[in-house]
Formats: C-alpha cells, structure tokens, sequence
C-alpha cells in the first residue's frame, strides 16, 4: 500500500480545503517546500500536489511551487493534478521533475485527451476521478458531469494510464472515515490499480485499505489526517512496509 502524503497549494501556500470548497480553507504552511521536507523525512515514498487554483482557473497557477518542491526531491516520485488541460503543461511539468500529471476535468470533456497523452507520455499519465453518490464531478468539483465513476474509468482501460485517483468528495477533508466499498466497486470494475483519497482518517481506514489491496486498491492519499495528527505517517509508513514483507515472506513460503 503506497501511502501518499497530500500538498494543496492555493495561493503559494499548503492548505486543505473541506469537499473542496475554496471558501473552506485552512493554511497548514507558508512554505510548501518545507512541508514537502516534513513528509520525504517521514519515509514517505511518493507525493500528491494539487493545483488548487489552476483547477479553478483551468491552467497551471503555483506551478512554480510545484517546480520548486520537484527540484528539492528530483529522485521522488511526484503526482500533480489541478488545471492541466493540454499537452504543453504536461510537457513542462515532466521537464521541471515530476513524475505523473493526473487528468480530471479534460478526461471527462475529451476522453481521446487522455488517449492521446498516453500514447504522448507513457507511464506518466493518471485520471483522477472525483465523485459524489457515484457520479464524476469536474470544475474543481463545482459541476456534476452526469456521467458514472466506472463507466469513466473503463473508457481508459487500455489506454495505457498508469492509475485511478478516486475522490469520494463527499469524505475529503470531513475526516468521516474513507470509502471502502465505493473504492473496491470501481477498482474490480478496471484493470487499472486504483489509489483511493477522500476521508482517510486514522489507521484504522489504512488498515482496511491494506486489506483490499489484493482487489486493486494500491495506495492512498493522505490529507487532513497527517496535518492534524490523527495518523502519524511515520507509525503509518512503517506499518504497510511490514505488512508488505510479510506478504512477501509467505508468498515465497508458499512457493518455495
């Protein structure tokens, strides 16, 4: 279980909004940069960065932000996600450092966008789906698309993207607990691994996550949760990197 530790930018600074409203703000850090420093000194092995203001807008916005923590850490992976509609933002974002460019808003106005991109940049492109009650949600979650999770998620099943960020923003950033069971649903309707975010709250939700990882579910982003404490990342990353060694050991017990 890859555990992946949530920056939000707006405005230059680390925040985390609450069902992605961006009246309902909080400011974790002035300086992303640190609290990127926070996370990779935890043993985190990866990092989500989301442009909350180019998700708005529908451009890049703290992209130099976003460079900056790249340039910091170049030998970790990094995802970034928020106004990326077209190959040149892509393109700079894979110059400045960064490992995967997640799709939300344009995956769902123009599927062959994300197609093309794959075939464009293989292994860097991952869809983010975010969802209410099943439905996609796009604008920076403000418009209901009409259109279901899983069925926009199967259009790219052989396209090549290399995972699933499934939201259930009825649970991002509420700390309610994450959404198990709408998760499982659409990762066993795909053959894309899935990496679940929205409402992970304590260890308790990593460990179930742990538990269906066999179903498709390979990581989770953590938000709130590690900005207030109610999960400590490096008890956290500790526990999934056990938990994966023994699955290693009895696997090689059971073929030996």
């Amino acid at each position: 279980m890859l555990l992946i530790p949530a920056i939000d930018l707006k405005d230059g600074k680390c925040v985390r909004l609450r069902q992605g409203l961006m009246d309902d703000v909080t400011v974790f850090s002035d300086n992303p940069v640190d609290m990127a420093t926070r996370w990779v000194d935890a043993g985190t092995k990866r990092l989500h960065l989301v442009d909350l203001n180019g998700a708005f807008e529908g451009k890049p916005v703290n992209g130099e932000v976003v460079k900056a923590i790249a340039s910091a850490y170049p030998d970790l992976p990094i995802q970034i996600g928020g106004g990326i509609r077209d190959v040149e933002t892509v393109q700079a974002y894979l110059d400045a450092g960064v490992q995967y460019c997640i799709i939300g808003t344009k995956a769902v106005q123009d599927p062959q966008f994300v197609i093309d991109l794959c075939e464009k940049f293989p292994g860097h492109i991952i869809v983010g789906i975010d969802a209410k009650n099943g439905m996609v949600a796009t604008e920076g979650w403000a418009e209901d698309s009409g259109v279901s999770a899983i069925d926009l998620a199967q259009k790219f099943e052989k396209a090549g993207v290399s995972a699933i960020v499934y939201t259930d923003i009825a649970r991002d950033g509420m700390m309610q607990g994450v959404n198990i069971d709408a998760t499982v649903e659409l990762a066993e309707s795909i053959s894309i691994p899935v990496i679940a975010s929205g409402g992970v709250t304590n260890m308790d939700d990593i460990i179930g996550l742990c538990d269906v990882e066999h179903r498709g579910v390979t990581g989770t982003i953590l938000g709130r949760s590690i900005y207030e404490g109610t999960i400590d990342l490096v008890a956290a990353q500790q526990y999934v990197d056990k938990r994966a060694l023994d699955n290693q050991t009895a696997d090689n017990g059971t073929t030996a």
